[in-house]
């Protein structure tokens, strides 16, 4: 058995990994890396060329797990492409949305390579995905080298799982990207405990520590009095959020506080690729392992939507929410666009509740005081920082406790460590090497193969 990273870096961004299980071939995840252009943003896929690929295997839907799955297939049309049901649709809207942004980028910044795909190909794509439910076993390679897979539920977004293969005696878990407390719409990860030969493990929040204090329920109670205080001067609220789960269980989350009259009806505004993802979590109310079962978002939360095709300009109105794609507010998505004018006015809040890179205009405004200067798009004059900037916890990913008792749970003799920034991989690198000292701890370098 052999672990291949064809990621281009040690980071968070176009994670791809090839597993071989002797004469079996499986490609974990085929991401695009969403700081990238162009092929520099795909995995390492020219290196599996001549390389017969069995099975293409997605963790969950989000961009930089998902985004070149197309180019994954085209050149690998022999692999079968197995996912969940949900993400498969979330998907398929998301890869679609990519060509839109890829075709847009490619005319306005001169980008030839731009789009890397078509949505002629996506809607091919898609229509040979096998969609697969959790907890029931299927095998990949069946012609060559049998090897037995079998998904279960991470608890990061609707539709996402970890993956458990078993070769020849040897078995490999590879966790995606995993949550294993509930959310407001996501269940905890129901992932096994038994011993596995080797982990690959996610490590985004290996640098992070939460507060000793820390519930989900203080979080709410603190962004509820966040909201509540900027309102009652005549502010207005802006919530920067990833259009897929990131938005889904903040609107939850807030139409629970409005129900129980924790927090005032203000208006509630949702926009950019946030609307079409939140149609899809509804078709899956009633059919999906969540909490909240047969909640109904738009149907029931009181919302004012943008939607896509609407290219007036969203002005911030005092007392209102603005709950706006993307979460890092990156150049020329509706976040990004609706703080132009926003953040100088220091009536006005925003408040951060997921990941944010440090080298993104969200990671910026983090790092910033009031009064200094922040650049939210390189084409517009730098943004003066006059309103109030909070980050609040109610990250879609594991905290590194957790994750190091799942490490020592299933007790195996290699960890590989990836999708994580450096110090959150060193982190995990340091103290696992303490917990597990028979097994071997590994980064693994971009193009490395490392035996299993």
């Amino acid at each position: 058995m052999k672990f291949t990273n064809l990621s281009r870096g040690n980071e968070i961004g176009s994670n791809s990994y090839l597993v071989e299980c002797g004469a079996t071939r499986v490609v974990l995840d085929s991401g695009m890396h969403p700081k990238r252009d162009g092929m520099d943003s795909a995995p390492d896929i020219q290196s599996l060329e001549g390389k017969g690929i069995d099975a293409i295997i997605v963790s969950h839907s989000h961009l930089d797990h998902v985004g070149t799955i197309p180019l994954m297939q085209r050149a690998h049309q022999e692999a079968d492409v197995f996912l969940s049901r949900p993400a498969a649709d979330l998907a398929d809207a998301l890869l679609h949305n990519s060509v839109n942004v890829m075709t847009s980028r490619g005319i306005e910044e001169d980008i030839i390579e731009y789009p890397l795909f078509t949505h002629e190909e996506v809607e091919e794509c898609v229509d040979d995905w096998r969609r697969m439910k959790t907890r029931a076993p299927f095998v990949v390679g069946e012609n060559s080298d049998p090897v037995t897979v079998e998904f279960f539920d991470a608890g990061h977004i609707l539709g996402s799982v970890g993956v458990r293969m078993e070769h020849e005696g040897k078995s490999i878990f590879y966790t995606g990207d995993v949550h294993f407390e509930d959310q407001t719409i996501s269940k905890a990860a129901d992932f096994p405990r038994d011993h596995v030969d080797t982990l690959i493990m996610e490590t985004t929040r290996g640098a992070f520590v939460r507060r000793e204090d820390y519930t989900r329920g203080s979080e709410i109670d603190k962004m509820v009095g966040i909201i509540e205080k900027t309102l009652s001067r005549g502010g207005a609220v802006l919530m920067p959020v990833f259009a897929m789960g990131k938005t889904q269980e903040l609107l939850t989350i807030l139409h629970g506080c409005k129900q129980r009259g924790v927090l005032r009806d203000a208006p509630l505004h949702m926009g950019g690729l946030s609307v079409k993802m939140t149609t899809i979590f509804d078709r899956h109310a009633s059919t999906a392992r969540r909490k909240n079962e047969g909640f109904h978002i738009l149907r029931e939360v009181d919302l004012r939507l943008k939607k896509r095709k609407d290219k007036s300009k969203l002005k911030p109105t005092p007392g209102h929410i603005y709950a706006l794609s993307s979460g890092m507010m990156t150049e020329n998505t509706t976040s990004n666009e609706f703080a132009r004018g926003f953040l100088q006015n220091p009536l006005n809040t925003v408040i951060f509740v997921g990941y944010a890179a440090t080298d993104s205009p969200a990671g910026a405004m983090l790092a910033a005081e009031q009064g200094d200067e922040v650049t939210l798009n390189t084409r517009y004059p730098a943004e003066k920082l006059n309103c109030d900037v909070h980050r609040l916890d109610f990250s879609g990913h594991a905290t590194r406790d957790e994750l190091r008792k799942f490490a020592n749970d299933v007790s195996p003799k290699k960890v590989i460590l990836v999708h994580g920034d450096a110090d959150a991989l060193a982190w995990f690198k340091e103290t696992l090497s303490k917990d597990l000292p028979d097994a071997e701890i590994i980064i693994p370098e971009p193009g490395a193969s490392i035996e299993l």
